[in-house]
């Protein structure tokens, strides 16, 4: 390509909008602009290196068999609301209704479609596995979009989705796409950390995400150097610690029995750790949470004869809003991913005041979990663990909690013996410092963006949208899902954040949008006549090339091939002809050549980066 044929938009100031490096240089080297908040257009250079991720992408499923279909964006309503997700998706999906009254959604994701698709379309096990993939536009109605590409409202996605009569066959092709995921990655030249995820509104229970760092991620990772343990946070867990009490030793259990202690103006727990000269290890909180759509039997829980339970249309029994009490170890948070899982809800949120008293007769600050009765109550582990034969094993003793009434707190409170759980589980934060439960080694943490995602989705879609096949007997059965899903845009933002300098985007060989450049100083006489000769020889030899034939200065263009990330730059000069100069963008080093040997350099550059990223 020439570049008078195509469009540089290059930019020499940073955009005050921009505030990473990925999206300040997709926007200063005319990788994109921006359409709208959170809607942006890609120009010619940047499309280039975006088709050359969905290619990657492409032929990766491929190699594992899967068949790449053409789904609609717009879709009916009908299909979301047979799977329940209608009313619990959120405000980020973006609904519709045509000129007839029908109900459409703007793809957030596509395991409805998918499913509906092959409900149509199978009958017996013998078609099974199916194993099904898109590379399509997205649309999720981000409330506060930013980092460009990063988090932008309409996005291009890779979602694939596979059928299976049995959950060793799930496990196979789960495997298989976790390891094109990890070919993937390596020929866009980037470095990703695969980590256990929560699988959140999608369901299911196996997951993995695929995560690069930065120090703008959205998701904190935890980590452990000793047995490369990683998980997000929302998924994180940690070995269990021995609470201590004042003096440093483990707590025991006391005989005493519950006092009451006015401490108005109490609340914190560092106000508690102050007050009763106390370890905030020593202290119960306990919090109100408002749960929507909570598909937990709360026919026997406390209070759960007071909230509305529906059938959905797919047949799932639900509460659309439930509230629950939260207890964890004092100086813990909680993690409300990890509440909303255990929970089977789709969100969960602090509960406001008004409805904090309603359910625990007290305020934010003084809630306690001795004679609450209007809400179940939820214990993390860190309280106390329920034993295989029914009994519980109790990790705190002589604590101190909210006194149920305003401005008043009990002391020696002792779990099993004052109060009992509705259930246990982990929603505790895992923080850096707390311990791997695998080998005692101690996490750390990073920041991170989430490029690439897969899940054992299992029967959460296929039952609720009534998917059958007909097994060897001739019997009637249902099959289990997986989905696997990689972010084209946020792909190639990433390969910038990983991939830059100074000077602009140093591009690998299997993104570049082209692989070589070559620069006249000036576009005439000579130095365009061997130019053009050079161009076309590359051209002949299978090399992307740029003949950058602008009638601009020579700083302007070299300025503008580093920002382009261009790998490879020959320019043309008449203080060197009949050589030329060869520089490579990842180097500083430039070696004065023969126009044949620059050729043949450059062939063999490009060949040798190539496989070192492919193979």
């Amino acid at each position: 390509m020439k570049a008078s044929e195509t469009m540089i938009s290059t930019l020499r100031e940073v955009p005050a909008e921009a505030v990473i490096a990925s999206h300040q240089l997709m926007l200063r080297a005319g990788i994109i602009r921006k359409l709208g908040n959170g809607l942006f257009v890609y120009l010619p250079f940047g499309l280039r290196s975006f088709r050359k991720v969905e290619n990657i992408i492409r032929e990766e499923m491929d190699n594992i068999g899967a068949m790449e279909f053409k789904q609609p964006v717009v879709v009916p309503g009908d299909i979301w609301k047979e799977s329940g997700r209608w009313e619990t998706m959120g405000a980020g999906m973006l609904k519709a209704v045509n000129r007839v009254d029908q109900d459409l959604v703007i793809s957030p994701t596509a395991e409805e479609a998918f499913t509906a698709v092959i409900r149509d379309e199978l009958s017996s096990y013998k078609q099974l596995p199916l194993v099904t993939y898109q590379i399509n536009t997205k649309y999720r109605d981000e409330i506060r979009p930013r980092y460009g590409v990063m988090r932008g409202r309409e996005f291009t996605m890779k979602d694939a989705y596979s059928f299976h009569a049995t959950q060793e066959c799930l496990d196979e092709t789960y495997e298989n796409f976790a390891k094109a995921y990890r070919r993937i990655f390596k020929r866009l030249g980037l470095s990703v950390i695969p980590v256990r995820a929560d699988s959140g509104a999608m369901g299911g229970s196996g997951s993995e995400e695929f995560m690069v760092e930065s120090d703008v991620g959205d998701d904190t990772l935890i980590l452990c150097p000793k047995c490369n343990y990683a998980a997000n946070t929302e998924k994180a867990s940690c070995a269990p610690d021995i609470a201590l009490d004042k003096d440093g030793k483990p707590q025991v259990e006391t005989s005493a029995a519950i006092e009451k202690v006015p401490c108005p103006g109490v609340e914190t727990i560092s106000q508690m750790e102050e007050f009763f000269k106390m370890p905030s290890q020593q202290f119960i909180k306990v919090l109100i949470y408002k749960v929507l759509n909570s598909e937990l039997d709360l026919t026997n829980a406390p209070g759960g004869k007071s909230f509305k339970r529906v059938t959905d249309e797919s047949g799932i029994q639900h509460y659309p809003e439930s509230f629950f009490a939260v207890a964890i170890r004092g100086d813990l948070d909680v993690n409300e991913a990890k509440l909303a899982a255990n929970l089977k809800a789709s969100e969960v949120e602090l509960a406001n005041e008004e409805d904090v008293i309603k359910y625990s007769g007290a305020p934010h600050g003084f809630v306690g979990p001795v004679g609450l009765a209007k809400v179940p109550l939820i214990v993390d582990e860190s309280i106390m663990t329920l034993n295989n034969d029914g009994t519980f094993a109790v990790h705190v003793h002589d604590t101190v909690t909210g006194g149920g009434v305003a401005d008043v707190d009990n002391i020696h409170v002792e779990p099993v013996r004052d109060f009992l759980p509705f259930m246990t589980a982990d929603i505790r934060t895992v923080v850096e410092g707390d311990k791997c439960y695998n080998c005692g080694g101690t996490f750390y943490s990073k920041k991170g963006n989430e490029l690439g995602h897969i899940f054992k989705l299992g029967y959460k879609y296929t039952k609720a949208m009534n998917v059958f096949y007909l097994d060897e007997n001739g019997k009637q059965q249902i099959p289990t899902m997986g989905c696997y899903g990689i972010g084209v845009d946020r792909a190639l933002a990433s390969i910038i954040e990983e991939h830059h300098d100074e000077n602009g985007i140093v591009w690998p060989m299997t993104i570049a949008p082209y692989q070589a450049a070559v620069v006249p100083v000036k576009f005439e006489g000579a130095m365009k006549e061997q130019s053009i000769a050079i161009y076309e020889e590359l051209k002949n030899a299978g090399v992307e090339v740029l003949l950058d034939d602008r009638n601009e200065r020579p700083g302007v263009k070299f300025k503008d091939i580093d920002l382009l990330g261009i790998p490879v730059r020959i320019v043309v000069s008449d203080k060197n002809l009949p050589n030329v100069e060869l520089k490579c963008r990842n180097s500083s080093e430039m070696s004065i050549v023969s126009r044949t040997e620059a050729i043949s350099k450059v062939v063999e550059i490009i060949k040798t980066e190539l496989s070192s990223l492919n193979n």
